[in-house]
Formats: structure tokens, C-alpha cells, sequence
């Protein structure tokens, strides 16, 4: 069964098909409003020039992008270091046992 998410930016509503578990795309979909929001609060408080909606949906994409960016990052520095901490400890376990 298709299985449609609707979020409101801007006063529209945009529906969409979700292609992972249902909770999963709302909580997606849940973190672009947001951060669109955060965007337009952040934008109308330095100016008073109308910003283009492709601009706030380009920046709240770019805040979400670092965001993952930076999350994957660490993933794999931790990851990295659990491998190397793994080795040194059979390398140890092994000295051990001779």
C-alpha cells in the first residue's frame, strides 16, 4: 500500500510518497519544516527583504547536508577507532596466550 506524507512549507501543502518505513519519512519530513522555519526566523530578523523560497529551501538543505555530513563523519572516526582498538586488544590477547 502507498503510503503518502503531506508537510506545509511556505502555506502550501507538498505531498509525497514515502519510500521508507512511515515513521521514519515523517520524521524526515519533520526536520526539513523545521529547519525551514529556523531559516525563515533567521533570515526575517536580519532583513526586511522578501527571500525567495528557493533560497530558504536551498539553505535549510545545506544546514541538513552539513548536519549529515558531519554525523558521518563521525561515524566513521569512531568506527575507525573501535577497529584499532579491537586489533591492539587481540594483538594483546594473543601475546597473552603464547
Amino acid at each position: 500500500m502507498e503510503q503518502l506524507i503531506t508537510i506545509e512549507l511556505f502555506g502550501r501543502p507538498y505531498t509525497f510518497k514515502a519510500e521508507s518505513e512511515l515513521s521514519e519519512a515523517e520524521k524526515a519530513a519533520d526536520l526539513l519544516v523545521k529547519e525551514v522555519a529556523k531559516i525563515e526566523v533567521q533570515l526575517s530578523s536580519k532583513s526586511s527583504a522578501i527571500i525567495p523560497e528557493q533560497t530558504i529551501l536551498i539553505l535549510a538543505a545545506l544546514n541538513i547536508a552539513g548536519e549529515n555530513y558531519k554525523l558521518k563523519k563521525k561515524y566513521s572516526d569512531l568506527a575507525q577507532e573501535m577497529a584499532e582498538r579491537s586489533a591492539s586488544l587481540i594483538q594483546t590477547l594473543d601475546m597473552d596466550a603464547y
